[in-house]
């Protein structure tokens, strides 16, 4: 496993009333969620990044706005007309 370090200044952990430990989950979680969100990672991969279970990812995108399923208008009629 890799270990990636991010700048942080003390005013924004301050601002968010955060140890940088928490802030350090929450933005891997953040991360992992958007990462999903965009395609880049499977639901599985995106949990086993933010190092939660894979129903709890999925039970947690709703509180970041992201949808379990994305589909494009054509991929939902078709599966309509298929259901």
């Amino acid at each position: 496993m890799q270990t990636i370090s991010i700048r942080c200044p003390d005013s924004v952990l301050i601002s968010l009333k955060e140890t940088p430990e928490k802030f350090a989950k929450e933005a891997t979680k953040v991360l992992a969620v958007k990462l999903y969100e965009m395609g880049k990672l499977s639901s599985g991969r995106a949990a086993e990044f933010a190092g939660i279970s894979k129903i709890s990812f999925l039970r947690s995108l709703g509180e970041y706005g992201t949808p379990i399923f994305d589909l494009t208008k054509e991929e939902l009629e078709r599966d309509q007309k298929n259901a």
